[in-house]
């Protein structure tokens, strides 16, 4: 737990240093950028939706382990 909270202090303290000293870029977004923006949310979405298709049966599998009931014929629980 020690290692664990040593990494997430690190991260937390690395978005503090990010935040507070910013530094300006004066640049510009193309028309382009937000085409490809639009692009990657999309591919992101399919690909989830691939991932759960085919692991569907193993993910649901495993909620029916961790859900199912005691089936061994006792009634007095």
């Amino acid at each position: 737990m020690k290692i664990l909270y040593k990494i997430m202090s690190c991260i937390v303290l690395t978005f503090l240093l990010i935040i507070n000293f910013p530094c300006f870029a004066y640049a510009y977004l193309d028309p382009g950028t937000g085409s490809y923006i639009l692009q990657i949310l999309i591919a992101v979405f399919f690909g989830t939706l691939f991932a759960l298709k085919r692991y569907w049966h193993q993910v649901k599998s495993l909620l029916s382990n961790l859900f199912k009931r005691n089936k061994t014929g006792d009634k007095n629980d």
